[in-house]
């Protein structure tokens, strides 16, 4: 296997989480007899670019179907972020009327919805057919198709070069990352700015999560090979910023080289502190085996000690990464007794490989858990005001990354 970005052969373990169905490959109830397919969750570290990546990878055609199950407006944080970005970057670039805003894997339309409403121009790239079915609700329009370069070089050809391009939590998830940053240079206007925001790999180190690491995930990044991967295709980093979102995320602005951006001092000052973190070196890369490993244990003991003492267990959050630490430590619905989640499209399923039944909220409080887990701990603040009636009965909330945590 060779890297995906610079091809030197892979020889370098990052981390092994064994085998394990795709995260957002939900069941139904008639499903739980049937076979699941796992695929292999290890990742590599390439030692020239620094790229970790996964090993075998499933089709993206396939986690990308239009059985897919995550749409974004389910959170009232990711909207205020969303919001927030769209006042921000109107002012910053000078955007109106005869502007141009285009976002790749714009999934329900959770952010160009705030476009529409200030009369820019956009339009979504999304390749699940539900998702873009939404965002069409909401007035945006969009082309349900996977982004690269033959989809850029149409979208050239028809005059619809961006002023502002833009990607969430999507660069990670491309399979092909060479034809999809070259698509973002085609798809660009000669003055035009790329902002990208994506899980930073520095944070998943730092605060242990592993969880983060999923197939839909194939790259995990880092400023600096970032910024090697766009210099390749001929895209400049001009600005970064560092973002309190998904655990730890780096928003990038990115243009044309030549195209006369002035280059913050921001970029000089996170290469500098992801070099004095190790990053550049192999050793940075092996510490997170055993972080994993001792949250694994941590976790098991805990649900096997309140299964002991007749405590119900119960979780929020029918999120990706929750999949992840649960399948990791082999945990199954006889520890936890159902998973809770705002969204109808994953309600009256079951999580995969665990079997762990998806309910409605409401259903806490039919239940009343002496414990809730909060799997999408990034929204942690969210999910416990929310549900902090479960404080009526003298339950607690356990918060699983980056240590296993009874509040």
């Amino acid at each position: 296997m060779k890297c995906r970005f610079c091809q030197t052969p892979l020889e370098h373990e990052f981390i092994d989480l064994g085998n394990a169905p795709p995260s957002n490959a939900f069941l139904t109830e008639e499903q739980l007899n049937m076979p699941e397919t796992f695929f292999p969750l290890k990742l590599f570290v390439c030692h020239k670019c620094f790229l970790v990546q996964i090993d075998e990878y499933k089709a993206s055609e396939e986690i990308f179907d239009n059985d897919y199950v995550y749409f974004s407006s389910f959170s009232s944080t990711w909207l205020a972020h969303a919001r927030n970005y769209a006042d921000m970057i109107t002012k910053r670039l000078g955007l109106n009327a005869d502007s141009h805003v285009v976002e790749v894997a714009s999934n329900d339309g959770y952010l160009l919805q705030y476009f529409v409403e200030k009369q820019i121009p956009c339009l979504g790239v999304e390749p699940t057919e539900g998702t873009a079915a939404a965002a069409r609700e909401k007035g945006v329009p969009v082309l349900c198709e996977f982004f690269g370069e033959s989809l850029a070089r149409d979208l050239k050809d028809q005059g619809k070069q961006a002023d502002l391009l833009l990607g969430n939590n999507v660069l990670a998830h491309v399979p092909d990352i060479n034809d999809f940053v070259e698509g973002l240079r085609i798809a660009l206007k000669d003055s035009g700015t790329i902002t990208m925001e994506f899980p930073h790999l520095m944070q998943l180190v730092a605060q242990n999560q592993f969880d983060t690491i999923y197939h839909e995930h194939f790259s995990y990044l880092s400023f600096y090979t970032v910024r090697e991967i766009f210099k390749a295709h001929g895209l400049v980093l001009y600005d970064v910023e560092e973002l309190p979102t998904h655990g730890g995320s780096l928003r990038i602005y990115a243009g044309h080289e030549g195209a006369g951006h002035s280059i913050s001092e921001n970029v000089e000052k996170l290469l500098a502190r992801e070099e004095a973190e190790g990053m550049r070196t192999l050793k940075y890369y092996t510490r997170l085996p055993k972080a994993a490993e001792n949250i694994k244990l941590d976790l098991l003991e805990f649900l096997v000690q309140a299964k002991k003492q007749g405590k119900k267990v119960a979780a929020y959050g029918a999120a990706a990464k929750g999949n992840t630490l649960l399948n990791f430590c082999g945990v199954k619905s006889d520890l936890i007794a159902f998973a809770a989640d705002a969204s109808p499209y994953k309600q009256g399923k079951f999580l995969p490989a665990s079997h762990i039944p998806v309910a409605a909220p409401s259903f806490i409080r039919e239940e009343k858990p002496d414990y809730l887990i909060v799997l999408p701990w990034n929204l942690a603040a969210e999910i416990m005001e929310q549900e902090k009636g479960i404080q009526a009965w003298g339950g607690r909330f356990v918060l699983p990354i980056p240590q296993v945590k009874v509040v």
